[in-house]
């Protein structure tokens, strides 16, 4: 959510915020018109109970006279309805103004490249050399050919117990996924810092709201409607409210936590679009990486998290690439993202497998995420970023397919092996 303040005095600048992300500026100018409106509101509510505070005043005094006091008690009694009239008008303006306060997105940090869409994307590094399968003889398999023929991917039950977009990971290949969530863990735990947190895997509204998933991404969210429950989309969302409605002191930051949760979207804006496979799904699990910042250090914070991503896929050994989004491909909440991509070479094509955002102070402001710099001095906002530290199961797309053998089999990355049980190759 942005400072009311700041699109007051930079309308201009904010709509071109709009234009540069491919929204609709004319958001700029209904959140206006609804502000002017609801403080006008405001103002003639205000100015009403003032004369009839002072009006009471003034009856207890007319006790020796009770004409004029009845007059003025029924001039009051009227000043009530009108207050009464303008303090509902006050709540459904004041209710719509917040409601379009919903639909602002985050203005776009200065550094980042404008662009229209993901093909303006830029490349801003990449990492290893891409296995040539030619030199050695065979075609990479695709997952959906690899993981059926090893026994560990079954897509048939998957659909027939939950329907399209769902699979089940068997054997040695569900012990693949666990180790991955555990390795990533244990890094993030043990050598980055974070703290590790066990989460819900469900929340109530408002912690989406907070986070910004609602009301921009409702149709995309799963949600118990008896309880007003929803599933969580990313540990993000939960991650972002641990501290909601708290001013925590400048010694407790930065504060920097870690969890797994399995993550549910519906998907309603990729109908039809990957699939084959697991590349893209309803259920699918993911670390997540999140941190509370002051906001001086919080691009400081954004580097060092993309690094910690990367670190994880160079430990893997798999080539990837880091992209810098550009304004048209930017999400609702970000001020700037890093997204790093992972070669499959069965698919033969980059997969996101993490993406890392500094959020400025959206969230903060949703969530009423706050700290005071020092004692006694006037509470500010935080800044949050967020940041996949990484996303199944595409990591386990590129471990398949990159480390398959002509045989059929898979080797797995030496870095796994302390959670795979002895296991080192799938076949």
């Amino acid at each position: 959510m942005l400072d009311i303040e700041r699109i007051r005095k930079e309308p201009e600048t904010i709509r071109e915020t709009l234009r540069k992300r491919g929204d609709d500026p004319a958001l700029v100018d209904e959140i206006l018109g609804l502000d002017e409106r609801r403080r006008k509101l405001l103002q003639e509510v205000e100015s009403l109970r003032a004369e009839r505070n002072r009006v009471s005043k003034e009856i207890g005094r007319m006790k020796k006279d009770p004409e004029g006091r009845a007059a003025r008690i029924q001039e009051m009694r009227q000043v009530g309805q009108r207050i009464a009239e303008l303090e509902q008008s006050l709540r459904e303006v004041d209710g719509a103004f917040h409601a379009q306060m919903l639909w602002m997105p985050n203005p776009p940090h200065a550094s980042v490249p404008l662009g229209k869409d993901e093909h303006d994307n830029v490349v801003v590094r990449t990492w290893g050399e891409r296995r040539d399968f030619a030199a050695e003889g065979f075609e990479p398999l695709p997952h959906w050919d690899l993981g059926p023929e090893l026994g560990i991917m079954d897509f048939e039950r998957g659909v027939r117990l939950a329907g399209s977009r769902f699979y089940i990971l068997k054997g040695a290949g569900a012990r693949l996924q666990r180790a991955l969530i555990f390795w990533m863990l244990d890094v993030q735990t043990r050598q980055n810092g974070y703290t590790e947190a066990y989460v819900p895997f469900v929340v109530k509204r408002e912690m989406l709201v907070g986070a910004g998933q609602l009301p921009k991404f409702e149709d995309n969210l799963y949600h118990d409607v008896e309880d007003d429950l929803w599933l969580l989309p990313t540990a993000e969302v939960a991650l972002t409210n641990l501290h909601r409605d708290e001013i925590l002191d400048a010694e407790q930051l930065p504060l920097h936590y870690v969890a797994y949760t399995p993550c549910f979207r519906r998907e309603k804006m990729s109908a039809g679009r990957d699939v084959r496979g697991i590349k893209r799904g309803h259920q699918f699990d993911k670390v997540e990486m999140y941190r509370f910042v002051p906001p001086e250090t919080s691009y400081q914070a954004l580097e060092e998290m993309t690094r910690q991503a990367a670190g994880l896929l160079e430990a893997l050994g798999l080539p990837y690439r880091v992209l810098e989004l550009c304004t048209g491909d930017l999400g609702f909440g970000s001020a700037k993202t890093y997204d790093l991509e992972v070669w499959a070479p069965g698919q033969g094509e980059w997969l996101e497998v993490s993406s890392c955002s500094n959020v400025e102070d959206f969230q903060a402001r949703r969530a009423n995420i706050r700290y005071r710099p020092e004692s006694g001095a006037k509470p500010q906002y935080v800044h949050t970023l967020n940041g996949s530290g990484l996303a199944l199961p595409r990591v386990l797309i590129a471990i398949l397919e990159t480390y398959q053998q002509p045989d059929g089999s898979v080797r797995i990355p030496e870095v796994l092996w302390p959670w795979m049980g002895g296991i080192k190759e799938l076949a």
